[in-house]
């Protein structure tokens, strides 16, 4: 499973970033109680090159670099095919940061935590950037197919 991005229909407006990180940051999508409190963190970054964006999602690698690199076990795969990281095991090496192809794998600005998109797997449904893009850009798929 991954969230692919249609740059033909991104906008580049960031609230994909913003509800991504009221998502993870525990406001469950309340963007301004999440902005209250200061700059919360997104698992996704939006890339913008001109008039083209497009969001950098994890793709949940079959053949994963960063959970075979990760020296401390804090990157796992669950049941779903979903790859997360376990705080409470990670050692902040950074191994995975330089191990990932897309440079998706980043440290939180705030914390220096490393962060990556887990398609918001504590919640239920879409994820959160799927669910808020004003645009559609944003599909999950699955095995080929959208979800």
């Amino acid at each position: 499973m991954k969230v692919i991005a249609i740059p033909e229909y991104c906008l580049g407006c960031g609230l994909c970033e913003i509800y991504c990180a009221a998502e993870h940051d525990g406001y469950q999508g309340k963007v301004l109680k999440a902005y209250k409190r200061g700059q919360p963190d997104p698992r996704s970054l939006l890339l913008v090159n001109g008039p083209i964006s497009s969001l950098n999602t994890c793709r949940h690698c079959d053949d994963a670099p960063c959970l075979h690199a990760c020296i401390s076990g804090a990157i796992k795969r669950d049941e779903g095919g979903i790859i997360y990281i376990d705080e409470q095991r990670c050692v902040q090496c950074y191994t995975c940061v330089m191990v990932c192809p897309y440079g998706h794998v980043h440290p939180s600005g705030r914390s220096g935590r490393i962060i990556k998109c887990d398609l918001c797997r504590d919640s239920e449904g879409l994820p959160a950037c799927v669910i808020h893009c004003p645009n559609g850009a944003l599909k999950l798929w699955s095995g080929g197919e959208e979800l």
